[in-house]
């Protein structure tokens, strides 16, 4: 007699790609928090100021300054946690290519630049009336250069991986992806703003062109990988 082995249910159920953490909500708390600081900053003397206008503004609104610098200290918050989840969504979309890597590494860098010149803007706002202005000059422009280039350059290190990812893999639209690595490249060049302080003019540029490129990246960018089948 022949027992016939039992049959085995198929198993080609199909898995469920995780989507991970949500990335719109950090985007937008970073956005929030960076108009809220440039508006609270935006009295702040420019940096060919000199040393005793910056010390009379420290010491008349020093209120003010510690504010700005709260908001752009919290901003890097946010801003590090949407590298982090960019980096995981890049991944979990597939890709191979080592724009998931470099997105991770410029946002932790750009954080760290705006925590950098958080901490020296609060600093200089604490400054008594008797203090030194070479003291107040050096610590503004410490607080520009972290807040400034170094935060410019290091962004454009995020955007840069996010659209070479995005563009390679097709997770993006074009125009969206050409579009940051164009703002990447102004990002860069903006770096020479230490050489010569014509390139300042390119920091806005990168720190609100970036900002409203990242809200519409976040927003674009899939949960899963799109099906090339369809």
């Amino acid at each position: 007699m022949t027992s016939t082995p039992p049959t085995s249910a198929p198993t080609t159920a199909k898995r469920r790609p995780q989507s991970g953490p949500p990335l719109l909500a950090p985007v937008l708390a970073f956005t929030a928090l960076t108009i809220a600081y440039v508006v609270a900053n935006r009295s702040t003397p420019h940096p060919d100021a000199t040393g005793a206008d910056v010390l009379h503004y420290a010491v008349t609104h020093g209120t003010t300054i510690k504010l700005g610098a709260f908001l752009l200290f919290s901003s890097a918050v946010p801003l590090a946690v949407t590298a982090a989840v960019l980096h995981r969504r890049l991944r979990s979309l597939g890709s191979t290519a080592p724009g998931s890597a470099i997105t991770l590494v410029g946002g932790v860098l750009a954080a760290a630049a705006l925590t950098l010149g958080a901490l020296f803007g609060w600093t200089g706002g604490r400054l008594p009336a008797d203090a030194d202005p070479v003291l107040a000059r050096a610590l503004a422009d410490l607080a520009f250069l972290a807040g400034g280039p170094g935060y410019t350059v290091t962004f454009a290190l995020l955007i840069a991986g996010v659209s070479v990812t995005g563009l390679l893999a097709g997770l993006l639209p074009k125009a969206v992806t050409w579009t940051g690595l164009a703002l990447a490249a102004v990002g860069v060049l903006s770096g020479f703003t230490l050489l010569a302080a014509g390139f300042g003019y390119l920091l806005p540029v990168v720190r609100f062109g970036g900002l409203i490129w990242l809200v519409a990246a976040a927003a674009l960018l899939p949960r899963t990988r799109p099906s090339r089948h369809q």
